[in-house]
Order: C-alpha cells, then sequence, then structure tokens
C-alpha cells in the first residue's frame, strides 16, 4: 500500500484550492488553517482542522478541484492515502470507514447550520429595509458577503444524476437486510433514534413532519435509486422527520454501523457509493449556502 507520512513546516501549503487531487489526507499531528481564496485581500477562513481529521477527500470521491486550501498551523505530521490505495487503507483499517462517513456527516451538519443562519439572514433582510442598517446583523451580512466574494466562482451544482446511475450499477450481493413496505407504512418515525441509513431501490419515500396529524407537512421526496436517512448512521440525534412509502412494493436496505465492514469485503462499490452521496450531500449544501449569500450580498449592496 503506498501510504505517504508528510511533515509539514508552519505556514507550508498542504493542499491548494484548485488542483486536482490524486491523494486525500488525515491528520496525525499538530492542526491546519482551511482558506477560502487564500493569499488573497478576500481570503477566508473556513475551519481549523485537528489531530485525527481527513481532508482533501472531496477531490477523491467526485473527482473536483481542491475547493480549498490547507495550510499547516506550527509542525504538522499527515499520512497521504493516494486515490488507488483507498481500499487497500480501509481493509487495513475497517474502522476508518466509519471515522471517514462521521467526519463527512459532521461537516454536513455544520453546513445545515450555517445555511440555516443564512437563510435566516436573508428573509430578515428581504422583510425590512431597515434591517440592511442594524448594528447587530452587521456582522452576520459581512460575514456573508466576505464568503460570497471568496467563493463566487465556485458556486456551481454538482452532479446527482453520476451518482444515481452508478448506485443502479452496483450488484445485489445478496447480504443487504432489505425490506418491502406497503404505502403509507412507516421506515422510521420523527423523535426516534433510529442509527441506520437507507437505500431506496425501488419506490418512492416522502418525509414528512407531523405525520398522521392534522399539521402534517411533506418536506421532501425520494425516488430510487438513492440514499436516505444517512444520518442515522453518525449520530444519535432523533430523526427530525418521519420516512413513508409512497407506494406499495417499496423495497429498502437498512444499514448500520456494524454492517460497514462486511459491506466492504463483500462490495467495496457500496461503500465507495455511501461517501460518494455523503460528499455530494456537502457539495450541495455548500452550493445553496454560497447562493443564498450571493443573494445577500446583492440585496445590501443595492441598499
Amino acid at each position: 500500500m503506498g501510504l505517504i507520512e508528510r511533515t509539514y513546516k508552519n505556514g507550508e501549503i498542504i493542499i491548494k484550492e484548485g488542483d486536482n487531487g490524486t491523494s486525500f489526507f488525515r491528520l496525525l499531528e499538530g492542526s491546519a488553517f482551511v482558506y477560502a481564496g487564500f493569499g488573497k485581500n478576500d481570503q477566508v477562513k473556513l475551519a481549523v482542522l485537528e489531530e485525527g481529521e481527513f481532508f482533501g477527500e472531496m477531490a477523491i470521491l467526485e473527482a473536483y478541484p481542491r475547493s480549498a486550501t490547507v495550510v499547516a498551523k506550527g509542525t504538522v505530521r499527515a499520512i497521504e492515502i493516494p486515490e488507488s490505495d483507498m481500499n487497500a487503507f480501509f481493509a487495513e483499517d475497517p474502522s476508518m470507514i466509519a471515522e471517514l462517513m462521521t467526519h463527512l456527516g459532521n461537516r454536513v451538519c455544520a453546513m445545515a447550520a450555517d445555511l440555516s443562519e443564512a437563510e435566516t439572514l436573508l428573509g430578515e433582510l428581504r422583510e425590512s429595509e431597515a434591517a440592511k442598517n442594524k448594528k447587530s446583523l452587521f456582522s452576520k451580512i459581512k460575514k456573508h458577503i466576505d464568503m460570497y466574494q471568496s467563493n463566487k466562482n465556485k458556486i456551481t451544482e454538482p452532479d446527482k444524476e453520476s451518482i444515481r446511475d452508478a448506485l443502479k450499477a452496483i450488484p445485489d450481493d445478496g447480504t443487504g437486510n432489505f425490506k418491502t413496505y406497503g404505502k403509507g407504512l412507516i421506515i422510521f418515525k420523527e423523535g426516534s433514534v433510529d442509527n441506520n441509513m437507507y437505500i431506496l431501490h425501488s419506490g418512492t419515500v416522502g418525509m414528512y413532519s407531523g405525520y398522521r396529524t392534522k399539521e402534517a407537512l411533506k418536506l421532501t421526496e425520494f425516488t430510487a435509486p438513492t440514499f436516505f436517512g444517512e444520518m442515522g448512521i453518525i449520530s444519535d440525534e432523533p430523526r427530525s422527520a418521519s420516512a413513508v412509502a409512497e407506494e406499495s412494493g417499496t423495497r429498502v436496505e437498512s444499514i448500520c454501523r456494524d454492517d460497514l465492514e462486511p459491506i466492504f469485503r463483500s462490495c467495496p462499490a457500496k461503500i465507495d457509493m455511501i461517501l460518494r452521496h455523503l460528499s455530494y450531500k456537502l457539495r450541495k449544501l455548500n452550493s445553496d449556502f454560497l447562493n443564498t449569500c450571493k443573494e445577500i450580498t446583492e440585496i445590501y449592496n443595492n441598499k
């Protein structure tokens, strides 16, 4: 296996925004800063990476250029994992599958929170001309304008269809936990703690708040083949909505953490697809976030 341990000095660039990545990294010692627009007047520090964290994996999972620059903070040691050795890396230590999934899931949660904050701010700006000049909102407005200015060339919609096509091509090896649901049956219930993620192989699933109450609201709908409920395998948080079969013969595969190693041994392509799905979800949230920052910028600049 071609893993490489590397050492970086303070201020040294580990990966560079815009490069076509052929490997990803795990931080062994030290910490690192993540920047958008590094070295430019409008650079923005996005995050701080600590020991044990992965970075650079999205360029591998979806073949996109690097979306940020990572810079060493002090002396840093990291393992570089070439794309061609990802499965060998997992085979040597299958617990790394769940580690990488958790890393991506945490980033999804953080980006979802950023998007929610941006949408709330955008709503306030749309509703009131006076909101543009409120001191309490200025720092939030500036943060989102800076984020847009540093990332405005990266507002691209990720390609979901390529993931759906690849998911269709994965053979059924007969080892999955499958269940077929009739129309209206609940797959998981709002408020429950359900430590699984799901693959929808056929049929349709609706996500509802307040299902079977007078206040029932359909939030979204999934059509096969796709993943859903993936945060259940990553966190112990209660479900925020109920998943409901929308037609008879809806066939669903459930996956828990303990299933990840056996699935990898029998069908590594399925693990690859789960990771690609999480990466897609993160890119989609980032795209929505930047579009919201763009609207905030346009409204504020037109005051």
